[in-house]
């Protein structure tokens, strides 16, 4: 059974009174685009649900603090990105050091049109390091300094990392050209 809460703050403000039906109707709302942002760190989708069902706990846990300056969507957001992050430090991810420069024969023909889902499957398969770098610079809008304090690495290595995951994305497009 659907409940209609007329507006957003509506169910807001049934969550940060515990009301299970608005928390499972909230969960319903959010949880297929907060999916993909935790597919999109962690790489696998059955880490990627785990990450996900962590980072719900967490948002039922401090809705109350949910002060309503910005969007709830946004700060369940960053709440899976972090949680995405976490799950990464538990992995003990590896950064990788490429001793190799990684040669893109023609830049130009990286821009012709691949399907979304392709694209996110090559970002899917980036190393780690890579992926986390780039997900957060690329797609979330992240500064080389705010990605370095998250990560606990060096400004330096975040944008050796985007560099590096630019690269080989540009060589994996290439690949899938042929």
């Amino acid at each position: 059974m659907k409940f209609n809460y007329s507006q957003e703050s509506d169910l807001l403000n049934a969550c940060k009174k515990g009301d299970s039906k608005a928390q499972n109707e909230l969960f319903k709302k959010y949880a297929g685009k907060m999916l993909s942002v935790c597919k999109r760190y962690v790489g696998e989708m059955m880490e990627a649900e785990e990450v996900l069902m962590e980072g719900f706990m967490i948002v039922f846990a401090k809705i109350s603090d949910f002060k309503e300056a910005g969007s709830l969507e946004g700060w369940i957001r960053r709440i899976m990105v972090n949680e995405s992050l976490m799950h990464i430090r538990k992995r003990k991810m590896i950064w990788v050091e490429l001793e190799d420069k990684i040669e893109v024969s023609d830049p130009e023909a990286v821009l012709f049109e691949l399907e979304a889902e392709e694209i996110f499957r090559m970002i899917s398969n980036l190393p780690d390091g890579f992926r986390t770098v780039f997900n957060l610079y690329a797609i979330e809008g992240y500064s080389h300094q705010e990605i370095a304090e998250m990560l606990g690495i060096s400004v330096g290595t975040s944008k050796s990392q985007l560099s590096r995951a630019r690269v080989l994305l540009q060589k994996n497009i290439l690949n899938y050209e042929k």
